[in-house]
């Protein structure tokens, strides 16, 4: 039992730090990500080592409420599908994505990494200590080179009167 509730403070204990830096990484990657987007616009770029593009795309969003919906339905068959035509219609939101990537046979450097993370405020020496473990977990839990990632940069609902 002891170990247990040791091993539970020392989690609660680490996550202040670790949740600190991921907020810090989080607003930073979204302003950098939306500042990004705006000057590419749809032009994107492909340099030495990495490429960026923006794409808009349509996505459906759930609403939540498919009990209440079904329940109305029911109650009310032809009101129900005319409410479900006009959720369905409401749902779609385009989306605004900043996709970059590494080129192939490329590959970020520890320099790279090491800025980012004085960038967020960490000592070079704490940088350094820090990397080699952080570069492993992240491999382990996804494959990082030669991967296109996106990050939503921005949402707004279609206009339906097309």
């Amino acid at each position: 039992m002891e170990q247990r509730i040791i091993g539970l403070i020392a989690k609660d204990r680490l996550e202040m730090p670790l949740s600190s830096m991921y907020q810090k990484i989080k607003r930073s990657k979204g302003k950098e990500a939306k500042g990004l987007a705006q000057l590419l616009g749809k032009i994107g770029f492909n340099g030495q080592r990495v490429f960026a593009y923006v794409r808009e795309e349509d996505r459906e969003k759930a609403r939540g409420m498919k009990e209440a919906i079904a329940e109305f339905s029911k109650e009310f068959p032809r009101y129900g599908t005319i409410l479900e035509g006009k959720i369905t219609e409401k749902r779609k939101l385009a989306e605004m994505h900043l996709y970059l990537g590494i080129n192939q046979g490329c590959r970020l450097t520890t320099e790279d990494y090491l800025g980012v993370m004085q960038d967020l405020g960490l000592s070079e020496n704490t940088s350094r200590a820090l990397y080699p473990e952080l570069v492993k977990i992240s491999r382990k839990l996804a494959n990082i080179k030669d991967e296109e990632r996106s990050i939503l940069v921005g949402k707004y609902e279609e206009d339906s009167c097309d």
